[in-house]
């Protein structure tokens, strides 16, 4: 077995660390602030199912039983969504927590979906892919037969040990599974491109985490604070985790808006580089050894948790929940935390984080950019229309027209690579990735408003979580469920 994380576990300072236990609390906390009775916030707190199963897969000459599972949180609004984890720690708990958390940041950030959550009890690390694909597509119609996936009922996507190449999976699965079905490769997100995905999909989670990270320290009197300039550039960020989240996070942090990832950290391990990572340099390490450790001219990390205790103005924890406790926590030398884990703080911590002064940007609003790029992925497919295909041609004419108008007026040129470039029309990356730079902007701030206009909430995740209960109440309230 794993590092069983998500069990309720107790650690040397006696802290329950639990996920499921964690969320209600975080829930319970924004809950008693808001105007709505109990039974429809205890309506809104748990799982309405979950689907908890065994299926055989044939590995060699035997069957191997695995365990699988399908958490449906809430179905105030439809489809469902969630990620599907494949990690041999995972239980019941973790997935029912992980269900929760994705209703609330969906609502949060104004995806018209409900949460849900599904895992199966695998290392993806040290199975061969034909395995994983007997695993994939079984647990595909274990879901199918109980009718917990559908582009209209429930939505699979990646998470944590799986990517395109099992939503790939899942899509020809359902697909042999429902012949003829219209929209029957909407029944999954995260899809490669070739098979009905969107540009931008794989990345979006990590952009997500940039883009907010962006907008939170662009307010003057926040940062003033911290004692921290505005923006992003020369910020010096650490990354705890280096799978599909933290290396693209790490990429736009440096590459697009200039700030300096000084130091990474994996399962085994980190590196360090108080001027900077060559983040190239450290993918192609990584390609040669299998590894980011010991690369050329950085500083070894021998201890997984050391790189959460390296001075630097941004921590990004982007790897598993319950990393950052009371064990540990009076010894991070950060000013913000940017959580682009699933419950990376437990509470106790966070408290401590608070106390001290240090700003917590909530999971439940920071990694919502790989659900909004899904939502954009859905609708794609519902539509049967790639993104730009109608406008982009037009877009670029009406700009041409402009510049010309502009030429005219002025009676000098635009130089022919200015000109190139403004007069582009915009491809479906363009479109995808403004459409979530306008959803984290918009999420934070309406967030942040009610921060600073509550008295009661002193918290960016107690106000995320008062902002997504308003939301969901008022939805249920609406469909004339509760009066």
């Amino acid at each position: 077995m794993g590092n069983a994380v998500t069990r309720t576990t107790k650690k040397g300072s006696g802290e329950e660390l639990n996920l499921e236990h964690t969320v209600h609390e975080q829930f319970s906390r924004a809950a008693r602030l808001t105007r709505y009775p109990q039974h429809l916030l205890d309506q809104i707190r748990v799982s309405n199912n979950i689907y908890e199963f065994r299926f055989p897969v044939r590995v060699g000459r035997r069957l191997q039983i695995f365990r699988g599972w399908r958490a449906e949180h809430s179905h105030h609004r439809k489809p469902l969504k969630g990620g599907i984890r494949y990690a041999d720690h995972v239980d019941a708990s973790e997935v029912k927590a992980l269900a929760a958390l994705m209703t609330f940041k969906c609502a949060l950030v104004n995806v018209p979906f409900g949460g849900s959550k599904g895992a199966v009890r695998v290392n993806p690390h040290t199975t061969p892919p034909e395995i994983l694909e007997r695993i994939t597509r079984r647990y595909t119609a274990e879901l199918y037969w109980k009718n917990f996936i559908g582009p209209g009922s429930n939505v699979p996507a990646p998470d944590m040990g799986t990517g395109e190449r099992e939503m790939a999976w899942i899509a020809d699965t359902y697909d042999v599974l429902n012949p003829g079905g219209l929209n029957n490769f909407a029944c999954v997100t995260g899809k490669p491109v070739s098979q009905g995905g969107i540009a931008g999909r794989a990345e979006a989670t990590g952009r997500g985490v940039v883009y907010g990270t962006r907008e939170a320290l662009s307010f003057s009197r926040d940062m003033k604070k911290l004692k921290l300039s505005t923006g992003l550039e020369g910020k010096r960020i650490v990354i705890q985790g280096y799978g599909n989240v933290g290396s693209h996070a790490a990429r736009i942090f440096t590459q697009e808006f200039g700030a300096k990832v000084i130091a990474i950290g994996e399962w085994n391990g980190g590196v360090l580089d108080e001027g900077g990572l060559d983040l190239e340099a450290l993918d192609e390490h990584r390609a040669s050894t299998g590894s980011i450790l010991h690369l050329p001219g950085t500083t070894h990390l021998s201890n997984p948790s050391d790189v959460l205790e390296i001075e630097c103005d941004v921590l990004v924890p982007a790897a598993l929940q319950n990393q950052i406790t009371l064990e540990n926590v009076d010894r991070l030398k950060c000013k913000v935390v940017a959580e682009a884990a699933n419950g990376p703080t437990t509470p106790g911590a966070e408290a401590r984080l608070l106390e001290a002064g240090i700003l917590v940007l909530p999971d439940i609003y920071l990694n919502a950019g790989g659900v909004t790029v899904s939502y954009f992925e859905w609708t794609k497919n519902i539509s049967h229309m790639r993104f730009g295909r109608m406008a982009k041609r037009f877009e670029s004419l009406r700009s041409e027209r402009t510049l010309d108008a502009i030429e005219r007026a002025t009676g000098s040129e635009f130089d022919a690579a200015d000109r190139r470039l403004i007069a582009r029309g915009p491809e479906e990356i363009d479109l995808v990735r403004s459409g979530l730079e306008s959803t984290m902007v918009e999420a934070y701030r309406e967030v942040r408003a009610v921060y600073l206009r509550k008295r009661q909430i002193r918290d960016l995740r107690t106000a995320a979580f008062f902002v997504a209960i308003e939301k969901i109440a008022t939805a249920y309230e609406k469909l004339g469920i509760f009066p």
